[in-house]
């Protein structure tokens, strides 16, 4: 038995894959990456893939970049790894005031964690906490939306809205208030942009103005609520939110894991309104897809609640073995600088129209009924029927069979049910952008319309 069928088939023996039906696993040819260069991810029989969503919406400027490599292999002759518990490191400090330089301004300490369920879970719990030490014990509650989706811990799927992924556990969940989320397609009023005024913030007024003396927080993904199926909120919305909290004293925390780091088009989606968060989360591209990290910034006033003599007990209880990770925090410096030097937002601008241009075929697929797209992110809602936006059924498998489809076009793509996902690394290079573009397109058209 060569070697790449021992490992396929101890791959199938031993590993557990996350948001994967392990039954539908067992039956696929499984794809083993070996090694990326650019946009590329290679296996290990040497079959190169497009790398269509980012190796799952982190990688920015591509797989192997020379100067995040030397900034790691830098740092591992130094140390790898050191506590942050009362000690600190030189990449954990000149990264925090980076991120405190270049985030949204009133931003001005960071806390270090592993990944965007944390950097929420970290989020909810000093927004929690600093009410109580502003002897304001009755906010405790906190506001999410519909349709959200924070991560997977289970303070971070409290605040979700998934039902998928997060009713089977339900009973260990704390209550929160869910409020309305804009989803334009299916907009549950049935208002169509822009005559509808932004009716969707009402709901969210309601429930501030009867419990705002309740709620410690709110949490929103800014602009695209992505594993909700890349739902792009209208324009407006998020000021919207931002003037709500602010008007009912309620902390605004916002979850940019997924849409930071250039992925709508600028630095963080926040700055597509001018809004100004309490508090951010950022994991995902922080690094630029080499290493786990994330981060929770605050505003001064929420620290400085935490500020108290020993006996006090004002202290945030809170850590985690690898915070501030020496090795992370040298990745996501040179990611940063490598942003600085290939000029990445200013590049990716034209990539943009680009990608625009190319996605308006689609629309004229009869199983599209949407073509939702931020910069690079893009979700293309598939339908059994166009006229009534009638969903396939689960049973029918389409996301599944478009992204099969395309892996054999020597893409790697994934679906949110029956949203496919196009998410590349930012980098990418235009005719690279075209070539994905393309083949999904036919991936969707064979798989939905039997036509090539």
């Amino acid at each position: 038995m060569s070697w790449q069928k021992r490992l396929e088939e101890d791959s199938k023996r031993y590993i557990w894959h996350p948001f994967t039906q392990m039954r539908d696993y067992q039956e696929m040819e499984p794809v083993i990456i070996e090694r990326g260069e650019g946009s590329y991810l290679i296996d290990i029989y040497g079959t190169k893939y497009l790398d269509g969503v980012s190796s799952l919406w982190v990688n920015i400027h591509g797989h192997c970049r020379k100067e995040i490599d030397r900034a790691i292999v830098e740092q591992v002759s130094k140390i790898s790894h050191s506590t942050l518990l009362g000690l600190s490191n030189p990449p954990a400090i000149q990264l925090a005031k980076k991120l405190v330089n270049i985030t949204p301004q009133g931003l001005e300490r960071v806390f270090y964690s592993d990944n965007g369920s944390t950097a929420n879970e970290v989020a909810l719990k000093m927004a929690f906490q600093y009410w109580q030490h502003k002897d304001v014990k009755g906010k405790t509650k906190f506001i999410s939306f519909k349709n959200a989706y924070h991560g997977d811990t289970l303070g971070a799927v409290s605040v979700g809205g998934i039902d998928i992924f997060h009713q089977a556990f339900r009973p260990l969940l704390f209550d929160v208030f869910h409020a309305k989320a804009p989803y334009c397609y299916r907009c549950p009023q049935g208002l169509i942009l822009p005559r509808c005024s932004l009716e969707c913030l009402r709901d969210l007024e309601e429930i501030l103005a009867l419990h705002h003396q309740e709620v410690a927080a709110l949490i929103i993904e800014p602009v695209v609520q992505g594993a909700a199926g890349m739902i792009i909120q209208p324009p407006g919305f998020l000021q919207g939110v931002r003037e709500l909290c602010t008007r009912y004293g309620v902390l605004m925390i916002a979850d940019e894991v997924a849409v930071g780091f250039g992925r709508t088009g600028k630095m963080f989606a926040c700055e597509h309104e001018g809004v100004n968060p309490d508090l951010m989360a950022l994991a995902k591209g922080v690094t630029g897809g080499y290493l786990p990290l994330a981060i929770t910034l605050v505003t001064e006033e929420i620290y400085c609640a935490f500020l108290g003599e020993h006996h006090e007990f004002k202290t945030f209880f809170h850590g985690h073995t690898y915070t501030g990770n020496p090795l992370a925090c040298a990745a996501a410096l040179a990611n940063l600088e490598v942003f600085e030097s290939d000029k990445t937002l200013e590049r990716l601008a034209p990539k943009i129209k680009l990608l625009t241009n190319r996605l308006e075929r689609f629309n004229d697929l009869s199983t599209v009924g949407e073509v939702r797209q931020k910069g690079f992110m893009v979700g293309i809602e598939l339908v059994a029927d166009k006229a009534t936006k009638t969903p396939f059924s689960p049973r029918d498998k389409i996301g599944i069979k478009v992204i099969l489809e395309a892996r054999k076009r020597g893409v790697i793509i994934r679906p949110l049910g029956d949203v496919i996902v196009i998410m590349p690394p930012l980098n990418i290079a235009e005719e690279e952008l075209e070539e994905l573009v393309e083949e999904i397109y036919h991936s969707i058209k064979i798989t939905t319309e039997g036509a090539s």
